[in-house]
């Protein structure tokens, strides 16, 4: 996307529905040779944070996940998004084949001297109908992918940046509104191609998927003005699901009171009593008059605990 298109977009939504003063306004980029040379004009054009998706510092790592960047594009870029930003971030990925706890803790290391106020650090997961899961390639292992979260933690956290969310660090002040907003179950409007969004409705909550290929999505746009995929209004256990998937995320927790808010039920009375209780007696969840969150041991087993959770 070109600045001057950046630069419309953010006009549009200022003149259409306001924004505030310090409204906070992120752009994600490639650390590409071109796309660098733009930020200046990002910046120009109203964006207030940067977000790149460096991925590796390695570039066998980069061939392997089949970035166009190479690493001195990476170091690069990160040097001048910190000139032109006083907020950004970059994104790693980590668990990938052969990675090693040592290995992760050095390519850490590097990184940490480039990082900023906020940073994000992936593990590699294979999805069904990707070029990874039809390869083959396989993911970590329980036992590995557990060293690589617990090198990560320790090495952020001595380095002042914190884990607000399981796969984000920021320091105090630093961490990104938008994924905040998400994840806290507000609303939020996805507009391009393949973009997700949840708006509240006098109905509920409306899912909006917008259409994957922007090539149909620009024609659903030019014939209908819009490029839905499909609309829908929530039901209220989906709802209540999701703020859980979403919250347990999250460093603070599911707050009791937002969710009490946001569906009108108390949290205990969706959850699967029993594991509940074997779940908090395990040392994996915490509940207490204010909040529903995951402790240290059930983050790391995430998708287990929401899985027990649930049922």
């Amino acid at each position: 996307m070109r600045p001057d298109v950046v630069a419309e977009l953010i006009f549009f939504i200022r003149n259409s529905w306001g924004l505030a003063e310090d409204a906070e306004i992120t752009l994600e980029a490639n650390p590409t040779s071109v796309e660098a040379r733009r930020l200046q004009d990002f910046r120009d054009a109203g964006v207030t944070r940067l977000s790149l998706g460096a991925q590796s510092l390695e570039e066998r790592a980069l061939r392997f996940l089949g970035r166009g960047h190479t690493a001195n594009d990476v170091r690069v870029g990160i040097a001048l998004a910190a000139e032109c930003f006083s907020r950004y971030s970059f994104d790693m990925i980590y668990g990938r084949p052969g990675q090693t706890p040592a290995h992760w803790r050095r390519e850490l290391g590097e990184a940490l001297t480039l990082v900023g106020g906020h940073i994000s650090l992936y593990q590699l997961t294979i999805e069904p109908g990707t070029i990874f899961h039809r390869d083959g390639v396989a993911e970590a292992d329980e036992e590995t992918a557990a060293a690589l979260f617990e090198v990560s933690q320790e090495l952020m956290g001595s380095n002042g940046l914190f884990s607000y969310e399981i796969s984000n660090y920021a320091r105090p002040g630093e961490e990104c509104r938008h994924n905040l907003a998400c994840w806290r179950g507000g609303d939020y409007l996805g507009i391009g191609p393949g973009a997700h969004g949840r708006l509240t409705s006098p109905l509920g909550t409306e899912a909006m998927e917008q259409i994957r290929s922007p090539e149909k999505w620009l024609l659903g746009v030019e014939k209908n003005g819009r490029g839905s995929a499909q609309r829908s209004i929530l039901s209220s256990q989906e709802r209540c699901e999701e703020l859980l998937l979403m919250g347990l995320r999250l460093n603070e927790g599911v707050d009791a009171e937002r969710f009490f808010a946001l569906t009108g039920k108390k949290i205990e009375r969706i959850v699967n009593s029993y594991a509940l209780e074997k779940l908090v007696h395990g040392g994996f969840l915490e509940i207490n008059n204010t909040c529903l969150l995951a402790t240290k041991a059930g983050r790391l087993r995430l998708n287990a605990v929401l899985a027990e959770l649930l049922a």
